[in-house]
């Protein structure tokens, strides 16, 4: 049986082991004659039910399909000729794929050698054989699970105790599954940058001011050992995010502060959404607009005054990208100070303070911690941003502080590093985890940074 009809069987389960829980806690509270009350609301002895009914059934269910490919897998192979499961791991492996092909399509290719056709019905009998036991065993746990809840409802029965700790217990895992994604992410990128650092040293990487991750892939090619100098890049993603973040700090702050406090109703029902849709555009569109609007005007401007523009300019993608940040910058803080209590400016208007005073000294204040979070999104997505940048600053690593001239940033040459068929051996692909780690570390300290900055200014304000 497929999984998915089983989750419905479930779910239709468990919505009529609610009634049956509820009409039991009710059958046994009349049974007392009123002598004894319910502990808890009949509903909670309801879900108290639907629990037992369904998490045993789904731990049952996500762990047979976890494991059961991987054990029959392993029983086909062992059932192999002697000659086939003596050969490599490889040979093994693209056998083994034809025959997985075979069973998910049902059908037994005539082309396919004889041993693989034996291999895929072996696969098709293991998998329907698997899906009749999964689904007595899923069921078989659900139905113990209904009848062992109902034998356990009694008028002093704390039902909602024990459904607010399968709620709590659910949270606490949710929340873990969240920390140990976090930290399977940072490992996984820690252990191949420690990788790249075998081959290259850290103060090359770290002080290296020439980026060229071209290196030989056979010994007798021509062709270096590759320049690793992170600075170039980590130079041009700061050029590129001040440009940008000097466009949308100022624009969407003054832009959140005119719809908030100065704007009619009327006027912020029209700017608001206005500006909302600058973010739901795709990247790849501003992409284009940087590339054959804002790059050639401003090298028509930069000629025509005696500068020297490149094409592709540090310039062009950080104002493109400016102007995308803008709603995330404009609609948070408009956010933030939307939620400053209406009687703090009633105050500040009753001490005889001027409405610019008291947006600059109370309400900018006081929503300061939001106005910085939402600084810290719109820099995290500048540096963030890869596709305007490929189209409008180029793929060129220049330690350069002009922004006339073409730079790259961290995260387009981690794209760079990865993409098509690369070997993970070599330093050249091992560079983009190291490049990722260091980037995740120095946005790490400057958020740690921010923090410290709005806690020690909110204890002055408070």
């Amino acid at each position: 049986m497929n999984t998915s009809i089983i989750l419905l069987l479930l779910l239709v389960l468990a919505a009529f082991s609610y009634f049956f829980g509820r009409k039991r806690a009710l059958a046994v509270s009349e049974g007392n004659r009123g002598a004894n009350k319910l502990h808890s609301l009949p509903g909670y002895y309801g879900h108290l039910v639907v629990v037992w009914c369904l998490l045993p059934s789904l731990v049952a269910l996500m762990l047979w399909s976890f494991f059961s490919p991987t054990l029959i897998s392993q029983n086909v192979v062992s059932s192999l000729p002697a000659e086939i499961q003596s050969a490599d791991e490889t040979t093994i492996n693209l056998f083994m794929n034809r025959v997985e092909s075979m069973a998910k399509a049902g059908s037994i290719d005539a082309t396919a050698e004889p041993a693989q056709q034996a291999a895929a019905r072996r696969y098709m009998d293991l998998q329907a054989n698997s899906s009749i036991m999964k689904a007595v065993l899923v069921f078989a746990l659900a139905g113990f699970g209904i009848f062992w809840a109902l034998r356990k409802i009694a008028p002093k029965f704390r039902a909602r105790n024990q459904v607010e700790k399968v709620i709590v217990g659910l949270m606490m895992l949710c929340a873990s599954i969240a920390i140990v994604t976090t930290l399977g992410i940072v490992l996984s990128v820690l252990f191949e940058s420690m990788r790249f650092f075998q081959a290259i040293p850290i103060t090359e990487f770290l002080f290296g001011t020439h980026w060229s991750p071209q290196t030989a892939i056979r010994s007798d090619q021509v062709g270096g050992s590759g320049s690793f100098g992170m600075i170039p890049l980590f130079a041009g993603t700061l050029l590129i995010s001040v440009i940008a973040l000097a466009i949308a700090v100022p624009v969407g702050l003054m832009s959140a502060i005119y719809l908030s406090e100065y704007a009619s109703k009327r006027v912020r029902a029209w700017v608001k959404p206005g500006l909302e849709v600058l973010a739901g555009i795709p990247t790849v569109v501003y992409g284009f607009f940087a590339a054959l609007t804002v790059a050639p005007f401003i090298r028509n401007i930069g000629e025509a005054i005696g500068l020297t523009v490149a094409s592709e300019s540090a310039l062009a993608a950080g104002l493109v990208m400016g102007v995308m940040i803008i709603p995330f910058m404009s609609s948070l803080s408009d956010d933030v100070i939307n939620a400053v209590p209406q009687a703090m400016r009633d105050g500040s208007y009753g001490m005889g303070a001027t409405r610019s005073e008291t947006i600059k000294q109370v309400i900018l204040p006081a929503a300061l911690p939001g106005i910085v979070g939402a600084f810290l999104l719109a820099a995290s997505r500048a540096i963030g941003e890869t596709m305007i940048v490929v189209m409008a600053a180029g793929l060129s690593a220049n330690l350069t502080a002009n922004p006339l001239e073409a730079v790259t940033t961290v995260t387009v040459q981690i794209v760079t590093l990865l993409t098509g068929d690369q070997e993970f051996d070599s330093p050249k692909t091992l560079a983009a985890f190291a490049l990722g780690l260091t980037l995740f570390v120095l946005t790490l300290i400057l958020n740690i940074v921010a923090l410290r900055i709005v806690r020690k200014y909110r204890e002055q304000y408070d």
